[in-house]
């Protein structure tokens, strides 16, 4: 007897193949059967006539890792058929956490159901919350550097390198699944080649995976890639880079020497691979517009120098020399506390307070203690065609959940944290992409192969039943820019480790998700 039968779908398998028709049969958590069922009995029938039935989707550079502890049910996530999140990208993981002023400026604020310091002890927290989807945890090097030296501007010592690594290889004992790195934002970027190189050496020791978002993605883009495959060439270490880009038109034609680099590096045998999101506008703080100098110290350290007025128009004099006008107008503000500037362009914020760009973006940092975000459009749509298509290139959302009430609907995200997948998907149906087939192994198999995700990304007898019932007549994102809190259509039901989460009636309430 089947606990649950997916029937009248089209398979699609994860590895790749195109789509045939077949049933699949759950017992418990694991896929049982694939082929004609018609015969076998089953406690609950998914009717699945002109959908797709494909493995779950696997986030591999997602941002929930607190978010996790206040909504487990991870709607804006699910809605996309996200079966599985790997948290602690860009060196900004949730643990270990030397002190509640080191967490990302919008996690800083929120109530959460514990304190927490080490891996496990933010592990018996999530355990607690009982999360939705699978999650995988990585541990962030600006944590550990944070632990070990706080913000300094400065090289680590040998006796500070060994420490991080101690307190590395104890998050890995404690069930963390490798490092990650966020060297354009502090205290990463203060970090030197050698010190990273001892981290991911302990990494590759411990089977672990490396991402990391490089140092640049835009006038440097090839230096770091050069950087990041050396230290994978050097240590071993499996490596991921982070939200493959070329920033700023003036960096566009980059992208054939970039990829390039990296197929090469491929064909050497070393194990590297990259993921992206379906847009051309990224998101982050906004202070990460200002220079290395003025975000030595942390948040305090920041906030004088810009309420010092000296400082302040040094930064001002510095910003206006640093970006042309066509460069900001790629900015439009996200999250502040005046909501009448939500999702507008800074330089209609400029134009309205009468100053000029820069100090307009000062202003706002100013007044929301630097929780101000934003999106900057400077990417081509031509090369994200372009790395999307490239068959070691994954999906990646680069995004923390949201929900439509509560907490976690009061900021103003990036669409994607609602429409990623969704959005990738709808394009591989409408041609725009790669075809269906290849789309979904970029969301399947390829992450769970890359991530040492054992028996997970292929609809096959055997592995956990992760699965995605998809609707390719109504299939698409809802959030955008100017709207961006809107769940995605078309995921018509969601399997969590054999557990039925998502349904056309919304979240069934169950939450199977585990640590893995």
């Amino acid at each position: 007897m089947l606990d649950y039968k997916i029937s009248g779908g089209q398979v699609l398998d994860g590895a790749g193949a195109e789509p045939v028709p077949a049933d699949v049969g759950i017992v418990g958590e694991r896929i049982e059967a694939v082929g004609d069922l018609s015969g076998a009995p089953a406690s609950a029938l998914i009717n699945a006539p002109g959908c797709y039935v494909a493995p779950g989707f696997i986030d591999v550079h997602s941002h929930s890792d607190a978010y996790l502890l206040i909504e487990p049910s991870a709607p804006s996530k699910l809605y996309q058929g996200v079966t599985t999140e790997i948290v602690g990208n860009c060196g900004a993981s949730a643990a270990p956490l030397v002190d509640v002023s080191f967490l990302p400026a919008d996690w800083r604020d929120q109530v959460y159901p514990g304190p927490w310091r080490t891996v496990a002890d933010y592990r018996v927290l999530l355990e607690r919350a009982r999360p939705a989807p699978n999650v995988m945890l990585l541990v962030g090097h600006g944590k550990l550097r944070s632990w070990v030296m706080g913000d300094q501007d400065r090289p680590a010592t040998a006796d500070e390198c060994r420490a991080m690594v101690r307190l590395l290889e104890q998050s890995l004992d404690d069930g963390a699944r490798g490092l990650s790195s966020g060297l354009i934002y502090p205290p990463g970027r203060f970090a030197a080649p050698e010190e990273l190189s001892d981290l991911a050496a302990a990494t590759a020791r411990h089977g672990g995976i490396y991402t990391t978002h490089m140092r640049s993605e835009g006038s440097r883009l090839l230096e770091a890639i050069e950087e990041t495959l050396a230290l994978a060439r050097g240590t071993g270490v499996r490596t991921q880079i982070s939200h493959l880009k070329t920033s700023g038109h003036r960096n566009w034609s980059k992208l054939p020497a970039a990829l390039e680099l990296i197929r090469r590096a491929r064909a050497a045998g070393i194990d590297v691979a990259a993921d992206r999101y379906p847009y051309t506008a990224s998101s982050t703080d906004l202070d990460v517009i200002l220079p290395a100098w003025a975000l030595v110290g942390g948040q305090a350290a920041v906030l004088r120098r810009l309420r010092d007025p000296a400082e302040r128009e040094r930064l001002r004099q510095v910003l206006a020399g640093a970006r042309a006008e066509n460069d900001w107008a790629t900015i439009v503000v996200g999250s502040t506390g005046d909501v009448s500037w939500r999702g507008r362009p800074l330089l209609e914020v400029a134009q309205a307070l009468d100053v000029e760009p820069g100090e307009a973006a000062l202003r706002l940092m100013e007044r929301d203690e630097l929780k101000t975000s934003a999106f900057f459009f400077g990417m081509s749509a031509e090369n994200l065609s372009k790395i999307l298509a490239e068959p070691y290139v994954m999906l990646g959302s680069d995004a923390s959940l949201r929900a439509l009430a509560g907490p976690l609907s009061l900021d103003f995200p990036h669409p994607r944290a609602y429409g990623a997948f969704a959005r990738f998907l709808r394009a591989a149906l409408d041609g725009k992409t790669v075809a269906l087939p290849e789309a979904v192994r970029k969301m399947t198999s390829l992450p769970a192969d890359h991530f040492r995700l054992a028996q997970r990304g292929r609809v096959a007898p055997g592995n956990y039943a992760d699965l995605v019932v998809f609707n390719p007549a109504t299939v698409r994102e809802r959030a955008t820019f100017a709207k961006p809190h809107a769940l995605a259509e078309g995921i018509e039901h969601v399997m969590v480790n054999g557990v039925l989460t998502l349904s056309p009636r919304g979240l069934t309430g169950h939450r199977s998700g585990r640590i893995l």
